[in-house]
């Protein structure tokens, strides 16, 4: 009997499912992640399925307003080839409707994205830093506390697409996880960024500030949480200011993606991000 393949929304277990896959394609996803994904878009997860095993996913988030991401595109390699993607693809895309449309394309997808009208805005580069703890820490930086979320989530509006509250709020919150924040002298942010436990290492994401001193502030900041393990950093490319920082850490690239949308690029001050939040969620 011929098996047949379906489409259906993820539950949390499901989507804890659709990481690992993440993990084994070397992704290296978050220990948490899965609830700040979901909190989100809870509607915006698919998997596919041949009869009842699951072979397939995608993501496919709408943020409040006209933006969505789509991520977490993955066919289990014994299964590549045979339409399944195509499928998971087009659930994507509908679900999204007339968003404008952002991802992290890998290399060899990239050509694919543009046949479905994605354009590159730029390339993402992944970096590894192994670099020893900071000696000193600038008295500026602090602690990202709950009770300056408002702030946090104001200062993001400007940085990102697309109002992130729901996902944002469970974001600096997730277990093992470092937040800080950088004040200028008057008081307001000028900075912050979240250090997350990952599969191997930690990742830093997002990473933003006004100018490459307070965001090297931060950096140093943040190297210390992390003790001896290594820390992961996804870089804009035009922002050469963040490239220089990962050179003169001694950061090593390992990784690259292509952010691409659809049917526009987004306005927004790239010179300001030194590390994107996510491949998966923009």
């Amino acid at each position: 009997m011929q098996q047949k393949f379906h489409i259906e929304r993820m539950d949390r277990q499901r989507l804890e499912l659709a990481l690992d896959w993440a993990a084994a394609e070397g992704w290296n996803p978050g220990l948490h992640d899965a609830a700040s994904f979901f909190a989100a878009d809870p509607s915006g997860f698919f998997m596919g399925f041949l009869d009842d095993e699951p072979v397939g996913s995608i993501s496919a988030v709408s943020y409040p307003g006209d933006f969505g991401f789509i991520g977490l595109y993955i066919v289990r390699p014994e299964h590549r080839g045979k339409g399944f993607g195509l499928k998971l693809w087009h659930t994507a895309v509908e679900h999204l409707g007339e968003r404008t449309v952002g991802l992290d394309g890998v290399i060899e997808r990239q050509s694919s994205y543009a046949r479905s009208g994605f354009v590159t805005a730029h390339r993402n580069i992944r970096f590894e830093w192994n670099g020893p703890a900071a000696v000193e820490t600038d008295t500026a930086v602090g602690r990202l506390e709950p009770s300056e979320f408002d702030a946090i989530l104001a200062y993001d509006a400007a940085l990102f697409p697309g109002s992130r509250d729901g996902f944002l709020r469970v974001w600096t919150r997730q277990p093992g996880c470092t937040g800080l924040l950088y004040r200028s002298d008057d008081g307001d942010i000028a900075g912050y960024g979240l250090l997350r436990p990952c599969r191997r290492g930690y990742k830093l994401g997002p990473l933003f500030a006004d100018t490459p001193r307070i965001a090297a502030c931060l950096l140093q900041a943040f190297r210390p949480h992390a003790g001896t393990a290594p820390i992961y950093i996804d870089m804009p490319a035009p922002n050469t200011a963040a490239l220089q920082l990962a050179a003169q850490h001694g950061m090593r690239r390992v990784f690259e993606t292509a952010r691409m949308y659809t049917p526009r690029i987004p306005s927004l001050p790239l010179e300001r991000t030194f590390g994107i939040t996510t491949y998966e969620l923009g």
